[in-house]
């Protein structure tokens, strides 16, 4: 038995190429999509950090203290160890605010996935918070002496 031959399968259209003699037709140049613009900040910045009257009245406090504690270590010669310990005292309460700042600033940044900057305020945060402790330590030691 013969078999019939197969079916012809569709005809293949040579592939077109322009003339020789024209140029090549220039495709639309890619745009790159427009980024909206950052929405604008309120209020006062110095960097990334926004300034607020929180934001002062700590940096205040700290300024203030250790003024504080450099006049009492320099000029002080009575109650020095009590003086000292308030200073220290107030000093490890701004460290301390500053690390729980840094426990809410993280929080809302690594809700925004912004792990950078969540990673930095956890560092800032807790050497804050080693230095609250440190400052808390020496006021409770120098109580303790002071009433010894």
């Amino acid at each position: 038995m013969d078999r019939p031959a197969p079916a012809p399968g569709p005809a293949q259209e040579p592939e077109w190429t322009p003339p020789a003699d024209t140029p090549p037709a220039e495709a639309p140049a890619a745009q790159p999509p427009r980024a909206e613009p950052p929405p604008a900040r309120r209020g006062r910045y110095l960097g990334p950090l926004r300034i607020t009257p929180g934001v002062v009245l700590v940096a205040l406090a700290i300024v203030g203290s250790l003024a504080f504690i450099l006049y009492v270590v320099f000029r002080v010669e009575d109650q020095q160890i009590p003086l000292l310990g308030a200073g220290f005292g107030v000093l490890g309460a701004c460290f301390a605010v500053i690390a729980i700042g840094s426990v809410f600033g993280m929080w809302r940044a690594a809700s925004r996935a912004r792990t950078g900057r969540a990673f930095g305020l956890a560092i800032v945060g807790g050497i804050a918070g080693l230095v609250a402790i440190g400052c808390f330590t020496f006021t409770v030691l120098a109580t303790m002496v002071w009433r010894s």
